[in-house]
């Protein structure tokens, strides 16, 4: 039995239920709480030394950070593909996950706004306007890619799922519980609604988790 060590809210962790219910894969919950620091225990740290989630704990091996896992699960259990057979799709997908990746998700991650408080001495107010700052540059440069690429359908790519499809809906899911005004990105919107409504995406939401509170 596969074991994901997850946190209800954490983005990344939702990227991977939505990937293993896509793969029709079993797996068993293993709840890390940030808000009570689990991820910082020493038997945490001993699994996954860098003590973030989600974790997967797949045939004995641990496999962390969403983007590689999420390729794991791709290349040990092939269908429904993930990724796209060409090159060029594929690195077109893989630039669209990254922008939330890499470019969003990092600047606005819990640890992340709880320095901008404790060391800066940052407001809710102030902090809230750094995440919507990030939210707005992030679905900016991921819409105009979007739109450039001529690529998308019903999702990302055609109307076929792939990682960025994966990576977009709990980023959308995390800028509405912010408050983050998405008007001006209206293809990212409609896509991530799309996809949300497929059963594996709705029933890896946050609200329907057991830690959920």
């Amino acid at each position: 039995m596969r074991t994901l060590y997850t946190f209800f809210r954490s983005s990344t962790s939702y990227r991977l239920r939505i990937a293993l219910a896509l793969k029709g894969l079993d797996w068993e919950p293993r709840f890390i709480s940030l808000p009570r620091m689990d991820h910082r225990t020493a038997d945490y740290m001993a699994l996954n030394p860098q003590g973030l989630v989600p974790a997967l704990v797949d045939d004995g091996q641990v496999f962390a950070q969403s983007l590689a896992v999420l390729e794991y699960l791709d290349e040990t259990h092939p269908e429904p593909p993930l990724l796209p057979t060409d090159p060029a799709g594929r690195a077109y997908v893989r630039g669209l996950a990254q922008i939330i990746g890499c470019d969003i998700h990092p600047l606005n991650n819990v640890r992340v706004l709880k320095y901008l408080k404790a060391r800066w001495q940052l407001s809710d107010d102030d902090t809230n306007e750094w995440y919507r700052h990030w939210i707005e540059e992030g679905f900016r440069s991921f819409e105009a890619t979007l739109r450039a690429g001529c690529r998308h359908g019903r999702y990302c790519l055609g109307d076929t799922i792939t990682i960025a499809d994966i990576c977009l809906v709990p980023q959308v899911a995390n800028a509405r519980r912010f408050d983050c005004d998405l008007s001006a990105f209206p293809l990212s919107v409609e896509i991530a609604g799309a996809a949300a409504a497929l059963p594996a995406f709705a029933e890896a939401h946050p609200s329907l988790q057991p830690d959920a509170f």
